[in-house]
């Protein structure tokens, strides 16, 4: 038997403390991003992170396969760095793969937590006049001025898009424990900060996720249904389609410029149609930059540093910042979380994952530089080992020290 000092200071206790450490920082970056404050060491800070996941993979013991996988996805990482001068790739692979060994739900409510209370501390810090603005008042898009709330939270969608992801997780955390009132008062908070932030996708995607966490819980053997995984992984796929469509020229068919300006619209009537309803955010692929940056013409197979365009599409990102290769390949590893989810007879991981696609087709909010925005690498985290069938018998650290 091992002693309580052997315990205390195995490599993986230590391990587990930067983990932690790492993902503490990687929520204070998304807090701090989501104020109103300009962060000077954000770079720095986001190479501190990785160091501090790098320590957990070497305080973590591996299957020959999962150093094999490791190696494969760390030289992706590599080569995206080097080729796109991002660094995003190399953190997320040391993120997921630090993953393994740590109690995965007890990490998320730490999340939940820890974000829950920076945003409510954002929001007291704007109604009470000490920072950060308390509503915009201008022309979102739509022909006439408003005044919508952010609450300190820099804009009216990213006050609800925090709500839907925070909702989210809750109800992916606690949804077996709660109670039918409990779905009642969810929904009567979102329409209560619809009424502030007139946020279409934010308040809709919201609905939906808590409607779908109800049907899970009280579907019956609903969980235990492949047809419903099934269904959740065609959602996916069709809005991955739908995107690529929507970023390709030939399909969307945008209108040519004329002597009195751009004309802007779709000779194609389905993507024009999908336009009436996406608030601008496929024809700003086409009409808001020189080059029409972000739709297929501007992609490669590991894109470029000039691909740096900002625009909300969160599918068409992914290809357009990262490149064809990198992109298909999160697409299929998203796919076999769905997979992985029927095998553990995760329902709540099926619902989450299907809003996320959906709200991703017209957001990039789990597409950015912040691993901390984006749930689903804490899923990866958890399930890929068994869904790639990666786990073996003998593992062993880094150095070769056999663990088991």
């Amino acid at each position: 038997m091992r002693t309580a000092t052997e315990k205390k200071w195995s490599p993986e206790r230590t391990g587990l403390l930067f983990f932690y450490l790492s993902v503490t920082l990687e929520i204070l970056l998304v807090i701090i991003d989501k104020s109103n404050y300009t962060n000077p060491l954000e770079g720095q800070l986001f190479r501190l992170t990785f160091l501090l996941a790098a320590v957990k993979i070497l305080c973590t013991g591996y299957s020959v396969k999962e150093w094999a996988a490791i190696g494969a996805f760390g030289l992706l990482g590599v080569i995206s760095w080097r080729v796109t001068g991002r660094n995003e790739i190399l953190r997320i692979v040391a993120f997921v793969v630090a993953c393994k060994g740590v109690d995965m739900k007890r990490a998320l409510k730490y999340v939940f937590y820890l974000t829950a209370a920076g945003c409510l501390f954002l929001v007291f810090l704007s109604v009470s006049g000490i920072y950060g603005g308390l509503y915009l008042e201008t022309d979102f898009g739509r022909g006439y001025v408003q005044r919508r709330y952010c609450l300190g939270l820099g804009h009216p969608n990213a006050l609800h898009c925090m709500f839907f992801m925070l909702t989210a997780l809750f109800l992916y955390l606690y949804n077996e424990r709660m109670r039918w009132y409990t779905y009642l008062v969810l929904l009567l908070a979102n329409a209560g900060l619809y009424a502030l932030t007139d946020s279409n996708t934010g308040m809709i995607m919201t609905f939906c996720t808590v409607v779908g966490a109800g049907v899970i819980r009280y579907g019956g053997r609903l969980r235990e249904k492949k047809w419903v995984y099934l269904a959740g992984m065609g959602v996916f796929l069709f809005c991955l389609l739908f995107s690529l469509a929507a970023a390709e020229e030939r399909i969307a068919k945008p209108r040519t410029e004329t002597e009195d300006g751009v004309t802007r619209g779709f000779d194609n009537p389905f993507i024009q149609k999908a336009e009436e309803h996406l608030n601008g955010r496929i024809i700003d692929l086409y009409y808001g930059s020189v080059n029409r940056e972000g739709t297929t013409a501007t992609w490669s197979l590991f894109s470029r540093p000039e691909n740096s365009y900002y625009f909300d599409m969160g599918f068409v990102r992914v290809f357009y910042w990262y490149g064809i290769f990198p992109g298909m390949l999160y697409m299929i590893l998203q796919a076999f979380l769905f997979l992985q989810c029927y095998r553990e007879r995760d329902g709540m991981g099926l619902v989450i994952l299907t809003a996320f696609a959906v709200y991703t087709v017209v957001e990039a909010h789990l597409v950015s530089v912040y691993i901390g925005r984006n749930y689903i690498l804490f899923l990866m985290g958890m399930y890929l080992y068994d869904a790639l069938s990666l786990r073996g018998e003998k593992e062993y650290y880094l150095w070769g020290r056999r663990l088991r």
